[in-house]
């Protein structure tokens, strides 16, 4: 007769170590500061004497981003100065009082502009249409204008490695063109800088990061609510890459910062013509290969 035995009793699961725990939160904020630094370094964001505005939307990026720069001033071998900022766009129920408070129980510099976008917004876009266009739009004028206004040289905006990587595709998928969204840029009018220091930072270190730090999190009712944009289907499409394949975000990445301009096809960035010419030949000789008229000299 065979004997059954008793299944075993599951061992009891041990609480996490926190010894173990903070030394991983340690390394994690090591990685970020040194990912910062370097991307600061890397492109040149922030130099001595620099009034550097901090754009805190109140979402894990922009938290993560002025911590890390906080930190990262304390050490600095330039002195420059750091002051946040929040546009309150009168969103119906936004918590106005939790940035402030957060800002000042850690004796961060701040400002909070105030300027009713959202109306703007509400009026003008369709009902059921993206809003983020133009809402962008109307957050960046009154942050721009802002900085103009009280002297602040650079501009410093929380998005990171996977946003770039994102609106890469988001560029070439649904505008046919090859551009993204880089790490440091003039703006469009000439009069600001624009810096991403969390260029190089993976999105799910930052989500980790903030729930280390348990920032206080407000989320946006107005474009987060709506599901059926671009963004998030180029969103969907690397989540499945990166599944399959760990690490390809990170070579696409790498990729956007090593580009071969004789490899494409843009004549505007390298001269295929010139390639290879004999003699007096022109572009104009090559007219006929292309079906235009040409004339024959008698």
């Amino acid at each position: 007769m065979s004997t059954i035995l008793p299944l075993a009793e599951p061992l009891p699961r041990r609480a996490a170590d926190p010894r173990r725990a903070a030394h991983e939160a340690n390394k994690l904020a090591k990685r970020l500061r040194h990912q910062v630094g370097r991307a600061i370094a890397d492109f040149g964001m922030i130099e001595d004497g620099d009034k550097v505005m901090v754009c805190l939307s109140g979402g894990k990026d922009s938290y993560t981003m002025l911590d890390v720069l906080l930190q990262l001033q304390k050490k600095a071998p330039v002195s420059f100065s750091i002051t946040a900022v929040n546009l309150d766009q009168k969103q119906p129920g936004f918590p106005e009082h939790v940035l402030p408070d957060y800002l000042r129980s850690n004796g961060v510099d701040h400002h909070i502009i105030e300027q009713d976008t959202y109306s703007v917004v509400a009026r003008v876009v369709p009902e059921g249409k993206t809003m983020c266009s133009l809402c962008s739009r109307l957050r960046r004028g009154a942050l721009y204008t802002w900085a103009e206004e009280n002297g602040y040289n650079k501009i410093a905006l929380g998005h990171h490695r996977d946003d770039l990587v994102a609106t890469f595709f988001l560029n070439l998928f649904f505008h046919a063109k090859l551009s993204g969204m880089p790490p440091k840029l003039l703006s469009d009018n000439g009069k600001h800088v624009v810096i991403r220091p969390l260029s190089y930072v993976r999105e799910d270190d930052i989500a980790r990061y903030a729930e280390l730090k348990r920032f206080p999190i407000i989320p946006c009712n107005l474009c987060g609510s709506q599901e059926n944009l671009q963004r998030k289907q180029v969103k969907r499409m690397m989540d499945a890459w990166e599944r399959e394949s760990p690490g390809r975000i990170e070579t696409i990445s790498r990729a956007l910062g090593d580009i071969r301009p004789s490899q494409l096809s843009d004549g505007k960035l390298f001269d295929f013509l010139a390639l290879g010419r004999r003699g007096d030949a022109t572009a104009d000789a090559h007219g006929w290969l292309a079906g235009e008229p040409h004339e024959r000299d008698d």
